[in-house]
């Protein structure tokens, strides 16, 4: 835990195992870690460290093995299918590397479709407002085969923004898109953060990319490892090139 901020979302022993015997993989092992309400976290880590299967179990698209995960006060393993469901839907955004648009869907019909889904009819002020955050005002009308790489990723992040989220998961939003337009996505991201509130948890193997947080954690061999508050690329990059060393040298 960390300073006087509520967390948006934790994990206490969090672990998950794939396999079993022999076979046996421990994706994330007795990990605890809470994401503070209002603030950007990256995860970080070399490939395998269990970035990915932490993100997707604290947002609830994957269960644990042992441990619990909190959304708020709610603790995931006590609900049912459809309570978690509903749950997702209502307080969890999600901003994927493909971007998951509907193609049938204009850019407007897209930012709005989880409150569709909801039954929720939009706030037009915020809307807009997370609009202009993402620049996408001209853009509402076409559909995702009409617009860029970086403007379909602008989609996304403006439909997880719609419902007001409590917490936004980002998995390597940027890992498709050229450097100019990753950062654009990365300051859009941040802004949302600043100026609206959000709270933004993003996994990312860049170090640039973590530079935009508020934070950057690191696991290796699905433990939390280190933590950087204020992180930038050249403390992020000498992290990993630290661990990187560590796990040849174990491995020698």
């Amino acid at each position: 835990m960390t300073g006087e901020r509520s967390a948006a979302a934790r994990a206490v022993g969090a672990t998950k195992v794939y396999g079993s015997g022999a076979a046996e993989v421990r994706a994330i092992d007795d990990v605890t870690i809470a994401f503070d309400a209002g603030r950007f976290t990256a995860i970080m880590g070399p490939s395998g460290a269990g970035k990915s299967t932490l993100m997707h179990c604290v947002a609830g698209l994957d269960t644990v093995s042992s441990g619990q995960v909190f959304v708020g006060d709610v603790e995931l393993g006590s609900l049912s299918d459809r309570q978690l469901t509903v749950l997702r839907r209502e307080r969890i955004g999600f901003v994927f590397q493909s971007f998951n648009l509907l193609p049938a869907l204009d850019a407007e019909e897209n930012i709005t479709l989880p409150l569709t889904l909801a039954g929720t009819r939009p706030d037009r002020a915020w809307i807009d407002a997370v609009v202009a955050t993402v620049g996408l005002g001209d853009r509402l009308s076409h559909r995702p085969a009409e617009l860029s790489g970086g403007q379909r990723q602008r989609v996304a992040v403006a439909r997880a923004l719609a419902s007001r989220p409590q917490i936004i998961f980002a998995d390597e939003p940027t890992g498709n898109l050229d450097s100019r337009t990753g950062a654009e996505i990365l300051t859009f991201l941040r802004e949302a953060v600043d100026e609206l509130g959000q709270t933004i948890v993003m996994v990312t193997h860049d170090p640039v990319a973590a530079a935009y947080a508020d934070a950057a954690v690191f696991l290796a061999d699905g433990r939390v490892r280190d933590r950087v508050e204020g992180p930038t690329a050249r403390t992020v990059l000498d992290r990993m090139s630290a661990f990187e060393a560590e796990t040849m040298g174990r491995s020698r």
